[in-house]
């Protein structure tokens, strides 16, 4: 790990990754921001694979098609600007993993910030498209208006998912504040 080691929940949801998403995988990054876990996977994917960049703000979506024209993967994506509740619209077919990361575009409005209706609605979609072995990692940040609402919702989703298909787990930081970001990660029991 680079940096501060598992300092914060992206870090945690990238060791994840990491050791799942191969060359040729089909992911989705549900919430770009500033492209940061787009990058990532597109790392991951190759040239022989596809992430979907999902954001509903144009200047998130702009700074992703950036930053990954920058880093030679510009091929490697599609940018959706679409809200992720759309996910199931737009992605047709099996994935292995939806990264999602609550809240608000860092560095941008506060004021433009997921919402727990349509977090849950994407998050019944992502596990309905992932492929076993699969993964949903979800970053929540509960310091915005509505983000403890939201946590409590994926957290309530989460945990009503069959534990016959799916292995969930919730990770926070002991050491950190309350409103720190912690990371919530389903995985679709291997076949």
């Amino acid at each position: 790990m680079k940096g501060k080691g598992l300092f914060g929940a992206v870090p945690l949801a990238h060791a994840f990754l990491r050791e799942r998403v191969r060359e040729g995988d089909r992911v989705v990054d549900a919430t770009c921001g500033n492209g940061h876990d787009t990058a990532f996977l597109a790392e991951l994917v190759g040239d022989a694979g596809t992430v979907w960049a999902f954001d509903i703000q144009e200047g998130a979506l702009a700074a992703t098609e950036a930053r990954l024209a920058a880093a030679g993967y510009r091929g490697r994506a599609e940018f959706i600007p679409r809200g992720h509740e759309q996910l199931a619209a737009v992605v047709s077919g099996p994935v292995r993993a939806v990264v999602f990361n609550l809240g608000y575009l860092p560095g941008g409005e506060k004021e433009t910030v997921t919402a727990a209706a349509t977090t849950r609605a994407a998050l019944e979609q992502a596990a309905a498209l992932l492929l076993p072995g699969g993964i949903v990692t979800v970053a929540v940040y509960t310091g915005h208006p509505g983000g403890a609402e939201e946590g409590r919702v994926v957290e309530e989703w989460a945990a009503a998912l069959p534990p016959a298909r799916f292995n969930v787990w919730r990770c926070r930081q002991l050491n950190r504040p309350e409103t720190a970001p912690y990371l919530v990660a389903v995985e679709r029991v291997p076949a």
